[in-house]
């Protein structure tokens, strides 16, 4: 007897529909299975007919051949095993089959029979919507992400036995969405900590309201990391669409906790210096995110940026540029996002003191020239605002002075991405750093003053179109924080000022 159970698997971050066709005929007892299925899938087996014999039910000792089509598509994980146990049970007659052609089931089974929680839950429930099935049949731990989308139905299950009550037409138990929050920023790290560099925090506002990549220089031990992390204190929360885009890559990575729905905080990534081109960028026979995808929608902060390994670094600037990552391998090509707003930080030399105002910098010409040299001009390029950070003096540390809390500084962020929303539309994402320069030409346009300073600024300065362009959209940012209709003077001043440390880094190269 043949039985078609559906179930899902995701490639990239895309889920997609797949059928799991069970045999169960005369001949002698085997357990075949077919549908390029990776170790986890084949493995499966075994576990499938443990949950099956210690679940009450009976095992048939016949001829058993599953099939997971489509069969060209490279299929991995665990997540079969509740599909195929009820798959076998339906075909043996001893479930019903009402539901198995209405529902998506998936879940890992123990050898118990209780169901266990796998990855890439919800891009399989956005494919289940998308071929119009009634709902989902899952494990409990994830029943809160499968019904982030909210327009399915989502049966949590915790044992076969129960999976196959449901399908049998039990009494199914629905799940509410349940809205989870990201690992973010702990609560202690306020902006309000931070005591002086008002020139960095002013920097990082910059940078927070129009998505700018961000470059800080400095000393150690003057704050460059407590800053970078407290950026995404000042970011708006995601909003649902992007919220979706960034549970399903964390989704795939298997990443979402037991229990959480859509994350709502947008996500801070470090990575050390010794990552690899693959954890950064993403990749393995089966691709999966690396950092710069499970970053998307937030922060990658690169601690240390000398200190990374030049390919690595230069694998930047592809998701810098076009905001994606697309990974091809012999039988499949999958795209990640990777919309991320990039923090790096460095010292100007090896030993860290060049510039220092109180300690004296020993290293030699050579020495400092190799150590900047490790981060190329096209990478640095590609950075937006470039600040120094200075050692903060006594006073600043001890002064008692109030400075703008967190709550105000993201008001006044997320008041300026509305305006870059309304003013570019329906593209996205709409934040001046990402906008087309086609966009940005009509968008900001220079009168008077401002147009002459830019001029200026380019003939002497000798900035590139990039280095342009980068100009103009940071001097729109600094308008849209106050609240300006044209780009004034004063904001194509203040931009000029953060383009100002590649020239320097160059000459001392140089």
């Amino acid at each position: 007897m043949l039985a078609t159970v559906l179930s899902g698997a995701v490639s990239g971050i895309e889920g997609y529909v797949v059928r799991v066709e069970a045999d169960v005929s005369r001949g002698l007892p085997t357990f075949s299975m077919v549908g390029l299925g990776d170790s986890a899938v084949r493995e499966g087996r075994d576990r499938v007919a443990s949950a099956i014999r210690n679940s009450g039910f009976r095992f048939p000792m016949e001829r058993v051949t599953v099939n997971l089509a489509p069969t060209d598509v490279r299929k991995a994980g665990a997540g079969f095993d509740l599909p195929i146990a009820l798959g076998l049970l339906a075909a043996t007659g001893q479930v019903e089959t009402g539901l198995l052609g209405r529902y998506m089931f998936i879940g890992e089974l123990a050898l118990d029979g209780s169901v266990r929680g796998v990855s890439g839950v919800l891009p399989m429930a956005v494919a289940a919507e998308r071929a119009g099935l009634a709902g989902l049949v899952v494990p409990a731990d994830n029943a809160a992400e499968a019904a982030s989308i909210g327009s399915l139905r989502v049966l949590p299950v915790s044992d076969l036995a129960r999976a196959a009550g449901v399908v049998s037409g039990g009494p199914p138990s629905d799940v509410e969405f349940v809205a989870a929050r990201a690992a973010g920023p702990e609560p202690s790290a306020r902006w309000s900590d931070v005591r002086g560099q008002e020139h960095a925090k002013r920097a990082l506002e910059v940078a927070a309201a129009g998505g700018h990549n961000l470059l800080m220089v400095g000393p150690p031990g003057v704050g460059k990391t407590m800053l970078a992390k407290r950026l995404p204190a000042i970011l708006p929360e995601l909003e649902r669409e992007e919220a979706l885009v960034v549970t399903m890559v964390h989704s795939v990575a298997g990443l979402v906790s037991p229990g959480s729905g859509l994350l709502r905080v947008r996500p801070f990534r470090a990575p050390h210096h010794t990552v690899s081109e693959a954890g950064l960028i993403g990749g393995g026979s089966l691709p999966r995110p690396g950092e710069v995808s499970l970053a998307h929608g937030g922060v990658l902060f690169l601690d240390e940026l000398p200190e990374f390994r030049r390919n690595v670094l230069e694998a930047l600037r592809q998701p810098l540029e076009d905001g994606r990552v697309t990974i091809t391998r012999s039988m499949t090509t999958v795209t990640f996002p990777a919309e991320f707003t990039l923090v790096a930080s460095m010292n100007p030399c090896p030993c860290g003191n060049l510039g220092h105002p109180k300690n004296v910098c020993r290293c030699t010409p050579t020495a400092i020239r190799r150590y900047l040299a490790r981060v190329s001009g096209p990478l640095l390029d590609r950075v937006d605002v470039q600040v120094h950070v200075a050692p903060p003096s006594f006073e600043e540390l001890s002064s008692g002075r109030e400075t703008d809390d967190t709550t105000l500084v993201r008001r006044r962020v997320a008041a300026a991405r509305r305006l870059q929303r309304a003013r570019w539309g329906c593209e996205r994402p709409a934040t001046n750093a990402r906008v087309s320069s086609a966009a940005l030409s009509a968008g900001v346009p220079l009168r008077g003053a401002a147009r002459t300073l830019v001029r200026r600024a380019v003939s002497e300065l000798g900035l590139s179109a990039r280095s342009y362009h980068k100009v103009l959209r940071i001097a729109r940012t600094i308008a849209d924080l106050r609240g300006a209709e044209a780009v004034g003077v004063e904001d194509v001043c203040e931009a000029i000022q953060y383009r100002s440390l590649d020239r320097e880094i160059g000459r001392l190269v140089r």
